[in-house]
């Protein structure tokens, strides 16, 4: 792998530290007035989903992270592990579930995914932003209860539960935004 330079640092840098691969999630440049410029970086582990705090002075360098990310379909759970289909060669990959975390809870057979590898391995994946999804179990709506920003937990078909508002029954199918879990809107079925 290559490496890289201080100047070159910018936020969704992939690189590794004593063979851990991190994402660059934020990167303030700060020059004292005596002494060379500092480069202070927030620092995400992709193996562990844990943020360090780094700083690096003007001039050094780092290692390139072996890091790639491909399309992938979700063919389905097997035991504690998802498997998933590269759309380009058709080779499946294995993750556990503490690698899918909790987009385990919006993945719903044939949807494509973001499959991320270090040196071949698969370490992560990353659903749409939104998906649909259909309700299999919601509480009535108390009658009269009509006031806005009522919400209410359902279930939806991929097991996950969120809160969507009281009027939401079984059946409906919902968009829901996989990166705060949080409902979107009632929609129509998908196609």
């Amino acid at each position: 792998m290559g490496t890289v330079s201080t100047s070159d640092f910018r936020k969704g840098l992939k690189i590794q530290i004593d063979g851990v691969p991190f994402l660059m999630v934020e990167m303030n440049f700060r020059k004292p007035g005596k002494g060379t410029a500092l480069y202070e970086c927030k620092l995400k582990n992709l193996l562990r989903n844990t943020v360090v705090d780094r700083t690096y002075r003007a001039g050094q360098t780092l290692e390139e992270a072996d890091v790639m990310e491909f399309t992938a379909q979700y063919l389905y759970r097997q035991g504690e592990n998802f498997v998933f289909m590269n759309n380009q060669d058709y080779e499946q990959y294995e993750l556990a579930a503490e690698q899918v975390g909790d987009a385990a809870g919006f993945l719903k057979e044939n949807m494509d995914c973001q499959v991320m590898t270090f040196n071949g391995n698969p370490i992560a994946i990353t659903p749409p932003n939104h998906v649909v999804l259909q309700v299999v179990f919601a509480e009535p709506a108390p009658k009269g209860n009509t006031a806005t920003g009522v919400q209410k937990p359902v279930k939806l078909e991929s097991g996950a539960e969120i809160l969507a508002p009281a009027f939401i029954n079984e059946g409906d199918w919902l968009r829901v935004d996989t990166r705060t879990g949080e409902y979107v809107e009632r929609t129509n079925a998908p196609e």
